[in-house]
């Protein structure tokens, strides 16, 4: 048996939104002229993305009195407005600003900062507050929410061999999809048909019954992607990247019209400490190339008006550098929206003011949680409240 196959075996086994911001995102994203075909596609920047690198305030002297070798020069911005403007690797973001296919939230957050890697992650896929451990994802909550009506293991995937954090439900996990080739093939390995050939599936009973009815659902979910995804063939040309790839299988996906409603896929990396300028420039020319990529397939197939991509790192950093040319664990953060579907483009609310800073990081504007609730209530027309464990 592969070690894919055994990994995926075991794997079945106060809200402080600034309130000039909620009326004009919300306009953002009406309800009223969202259809049922929307889907989500959640793009993870693991480590910490430096977001004042990423969205460079680059007429406030500040920025540069902080950052005087980190700082990107002025002339090299990729300029949005009179104020702030894009790394100069973003280039595939920056067309899609200049087009009205992207929205950028600044200074997103929560209260009470962790500048810990792992909880820091943990509070941003559990969508808990600061204090509470929460053992659910919040896209595993939705699936839970939505196997009520569809009992689909497929309508939220991740793009990976393990599966996040993110994805886990109460009753129901997402599944991670590496490949669907691969998932195919390993998902009829012999020694899993052997096994349901000789136990038959009833989920009335005994734990280890769950375990065969996960098991059987999951080869079945793997004919069902497999087959699915001959539907659609891409002919864009994608970057040779882990992130390319990952992009080019959920824009097959998406084309061929499966039955997916959220994507979840990670770029990893960004915990630049040291070094940061060329970290940083990789990524985002590995960030910035497969997302234009993407966003040509999604167009050829007729499909761009009803994806939503999300991009999210679990912390921002410090404003001023370290003395390792790189900068450490920070708080606020800047967030993008990309779709062809956004009533409302461009910058959505102010830079942030680094000359009104908590003990040196940033302050958050906006509540990560506000955002979530928007796209799962007003672009894929759910109930959010039991899901973001909200109040009536």
């Amino acid at each position: 048996m592969s070690t894919y196959s055994r990994r995926r075996f075991v794997q079945m086994g106060s809200l402080a939104s600034a309130s000039f911001f909620v009326p004009k995102f919300l306009k953002a994203f009406e309800r009223k002229a969202i259809a049922e075909n929307k889907i989500l596609v959640v793009l993870q920047l693991s480590g910490g993305n430096d977001g004042l690198n990423t969205v460079i305030p680059y007429n406030n002297d500040i920025y540069y009195a902080s950052r005087p070798v980190l700082g990107i020069k002025k002339n090299d911005v990729l300029k949005m407005d009179a104020e702030q403007g894009l790394h100069p690797c973003l280039t595939g973001l920056k067309t899609l600003y200049d087009n009205g296919e992207m929205a950028l939230l600044n200074g997103v957050g929560y209260p009470n900062p962790n500048r810990s890697h792992f909880r820091s992650m943990d509070i941003w896929q559990t969508a808990s507050d600061s204090e509470t451990v929460i053992n659910t994802g919040w896209i595993g909550r939705y699936l839970d929410a939505q196997c009520k009506i569809s009992d689909k293991p497929t309508l939220t995937l991740e793009i990976d061999d393990t599966l996040s954090l993110a994805l886990k439900g109460k009753n129901n996990t997402g599944l991670a999809v590496n490949n669907p080739t691969q998932f195919y093939g390993d998902s009829h390995d012999s020694f899993f048909k052997a096994i349901l050939q000789k136990h038959p599936v009833n989920d009335e009973h005994l734990n280890v019954d769950y375990l065969y009815k996960t098991l059987a659902e999951s080869m079945s979910s793997a004919d069902y992607i497999y087959q699915q995804s001959k539907i659609y063939k891409s002919n864009t040309t994608y970057p040779n990247t882990n992130i390319g790839k990952d992009l080019k299988t959920i824009a097959e996906l998406i084309n061929s019209h499966i039955d997916t409603k959220i994507y979840y896929v990670s770029l990893s990396g960004f915990d630049t400490h040291v070094n940061q300028h060329p970290q940083q420039q990789k990524l985002f020319t590995e960030l910035s190339g497969a997302v234009d990529a993407f966003v040509k397939d999604l167009k050829s197939g007729n499909r761009f008006k009803d994806v939503m991509l999300m991009t999210f790192s679990e912390f921002g950093r410090r404003v001023s550098k370290n003395a390792s040319g790189g900068t450490d664990h920070g708080t606020a953060n800047c967030m993008f929206l990309v779709s062809g579907g956004l009533k409302k483009q461009g910058i959505l609310n102010t830079a942030p003011n680094l000359a009104d800073l908590d003990q040196g990081d940033l302050k958050y504007q906006i509540d990560f949680k506000d955002v979530y609730a928007t796209m799962l209530h007003n672009w894929l027309k759910t109930d959010d409240t039991h899901i973001l464990n909200r109040q009536n």
